[in-house]
């Protein structure tokens, strides 16, 4: 029991440390999830580690779980969602399913395995501006998010959620989602005769 007790102590510090290093580094404390917008995905009151640099090298994609300040109601704190649309697309959902109209005119559908039910309403959007996203939360039916009129400019992101901290039983990377290998071999089956 000692020594269970001692590998328990030895592992909490560790845990620590990592997270203080992690802290410094990036530069900002933990986010805390404080609505049910995100669920399944993300339940309230789980911590995590939100990378600033991410975007340094590469602009923000579809599928990136992101923290951002939002454009109306400042005062409610940052934000968390899931970006969908890209700067030039517009987004419509139809039956339940998301489709996304690229700027070069194709309609792609999204297959979203992260979501346990489907929006109820139909939606079509407008051509999302220049540095600007569309966001919506995975529980689609009790989020407020982009289907209410507003996007979020570049500059607003804070950094795309990296690391879930808090509780043990979330430990590890935060569940973004990339479409981009999804959307290419959905895109060759539409074109097929």
């Amino acid at each position: 029991m000692r020594a269970f007790l001692r590998e328990f102590v030895i592992t909490l510090i560790m845990v620590g440390v990592f997270i203080l290093i992690i802290q410094s580094l990036i530069g900002i404390p933990p986010s805390e999830v404080v609505t049910g917008s995100m669920e399944p995905t993300l339940q309230i009151g789980q911590r995590l580690i939100i990378s600033k640099v991410a975007y340094v090298f590469h602009e923000p994609e579809r599928g990136d779980i992101i923290v951002f300040h939002p454009t109306t109601n400042p005062q409610k704190g940052d934000f968390i969602k899931r970006i969908i649309g890209l700067p030039g697309e517009s987004v419509e959902i139809r039956q339940g399913t998301v489709y996304i109209h690229e700027e070069d005119g194709d309609v792609v559908p999204l297959d979203e395995p992260y979501i346990i039910e489907a929006a109820h309403r139909p939606f079509n959007g407008k051509v999302i501006p220049e540095d600007e996203y569309f966001v919506m939360g995975d529980n689609r039916n009790n989020s407020s998010d982009s289907r209410t009129g507003w996007t979020v400019p570049r500059q607003n992101i804070v950094g795309k959620a990296w690391l879930s901290i808090w509780p043990p039983s979330e430990w590890g990377l935060a569940p973004n989602h990339s479409f981009e290998e999804e959307l290419t071999s959905t895109k060759l089956l539409f074109q097929l005769p």
